[in-house]
């Protein structure tokens, strides 16, 4: 089996790190700059309850919040036309609904990451909260948004 690749779980870091701080600022909103502070100083590449979180690409990860920060009202319009038909964002679990806003700022404005690769990733991310029919979702939207998005 081959070993990870270094940057592949870097950029897997930052993005698991960056739904949580998406939650974080959905629930109690701090300015950008705090929320970013707080994640460089106290998170990323931390330990936690005696595990040691991976080495997050601190850049990938910021850009990832502050995409969806200042584009949320284009990428909630894009997630909810993708949504069924009685479906609104507001009725999304609150992690799922950052999972793909996440997914979906990637999709749109980072086209430096093949489509598969960020779908793949955002599936991963699920799983990390969720059971398979929620990671399945996150496929679907997403896998949607992308046929929109590119």
């Amino acid at each position: 089996m081959k070993a990870p690749n270094p940057k592949t779980q870097a950029r897997s870091a930052a993005r698991l790190a960056a739904v949580q701080a998406l939650y974080q600022q959905h629930m109690e909103p701090l300015p950008l700059a705090r929320l970013l502070d707080e994640f460089h100083m106290h998170r990323l590449g931390a330990e936690v309850d005696g595990d040691q979180l991976a080495d997050a690409e601190v850049a990938f990860f910021d850009d990832i919040v502050r995409g969806v920060e200042a584009r949320r009202e284009e990428i909630d319009e894009l997630v909810q036309q993708k949504l069924a038909q009685n479906w609104t964002i507001a009725r999304l679990d609150k992690t799922m609904l950052q999972i793909l806003r996440a997914g979906t700022y990637e999709l749109l404005a980072r086209r430096d990451v093949p489509t598969g690769s960020a779908i793949s990733e955002y599936v991963d991310v699920a799983h990390a909260f969720f059971d398979e029919r929620e990671a399945k979702f996150v496929n679907g939207v997403l896998d949607a948004v992308a046929k929109a998005a590119r």
